[in-house]
């Protein structure tokens, strides 16, 4: 009962700052195609990793 009353109140807070985070998104002017390139280069070096075995 006790990890109940400690894990809802960070559950329902992070749903909120989420909700918040997809608002201020929508409403933002971002450069997509920016993020999505860094996002790829990320991707690629977690499976450039996974694969090799360097880094």
């Amino acid at each position: 009962m006790i990890r109940f009353v400690i894990i809802l109140p960070i559950v329902v807070i992070g749903w909120m700052l989420l909700v918040k985070l997809i608002n201020d998104v929508k409403k933002a002017n971002v450069d997509w195609t920016g993020v999505t390139t860094i996002i790829g280069f990320i991707a690629l070096a977690f499976w450039l990793r996974h694969i090799t075995g360097m880094g």
